[in-house]
């Protein structure tokens, strides 16, 4: 990935937390080759392993990391614990809590509601209130929730799952108002349908939902990387509570 200098990411400390999705290991690695010393969060063993994996790739050293739920006062302080038992600073925090769910409105029971929202929403916010009271006392950070497409777009059988990405979206443009005073820029990147395999074009385009995107194939974490890097950069510095959809095009398509 080449990159501008002023996306450099040198000398930055970034908390990349993942529900798990195929997407977040490239991503943190993305911030890495940025020059970012990355702290790896993910509710399971192998999700971490996974993500500190691609970013010792890069870097070469040892990637620290925290296996387990964020989505309580206390589990959220038991992360920053851990966070600080290896870092003293914290610039930049990606919220990359997107637990996919998928079933008609009319079955959706209340515990899969909650746990839905708690997984999503409350984890986002529980980790961005943690981290941010301690941006605000450095006066400086960057957070980037990674959402879909779906925050604004509505498909049979994901209300509830679109319920949480709104939330999160909304999340950003709140916490943007409230902390940009103090030199804390919060936005979210968006994506569409998308893969972290490499699949051939042709075989993408057997698929319905490939073929309505504009763009005509799914996005892919390489897609979004370098838009992540620069909302995690310092040189981000005017836009704030924005969300940026590289989506090949799908939120522009009726």
């Amino acid at each position: 990935m080449t990159l501008p200098a002023e996306y450099s990411l040198a000398g930055q400390t970034a908390i990349v937390a993942s529900s798990g999705g195929d997407e977040t290991p490239q991503l943190a690695a993305a911030l890495a080759e940025a020059g970012a010393s990355v702290f790896c969060l993910a509710r399971h063993a192998d999700a971490l392993d996974a993500i500190r994996a691609s970013v010792s790739a890069v870097t070469g050293g040892e990637t620290h990391g925290y296996a387990g739920r964020w989505d309580t006062p206390e589990s959220a302080a038991a992360v920053i614990d851990a966070f600080t038992a290896t870092h003293d600073r914290v610039d930049i925090l990606v919220n990359d809590t997107r637990s996919f769910f998928a079933k008609p409105a009319a079955e959706i029971s209340l515990h899969e509601w909650d746990e839905l929202h708690a997984r999503n929403v409350r984890a986002t916010f529980m980790l961005s209130q943690a981290v941010g009271q301690r941006m605000l006392g450095q006066q400086y950070g960057r957070i980037v929730n990674v959402i879909s497409n779906l925050a604004e777009r509505a498909v049979i059988n994901c209300s509830a799952y679109s319920a949480t990405q709104a939330a999160v979206l909304s999340l950003t443009r709140s916490f943007a108002v409230e902390w940009g005073r103090s030199e804390i820029r919060v936005n979210a990147v968006g994506s569409g349908w998308s893969t972290a395999e490499d699949i051939p074009l042709e075989t993408q385009r057997e698929e319905l939902l490939v073929r309505y995107t504009p763009m005509r194939r799914k996005g892919h974490p390489r897609d979004l990387a370098a838009m992540l890097v620069y909302l995690c950069s310092p040189h981000c510095d005017y836009p704030s509570g924005q969300p940026v959809y590289i989506d090949g095009g799908a939120n522009a398509h009726p």
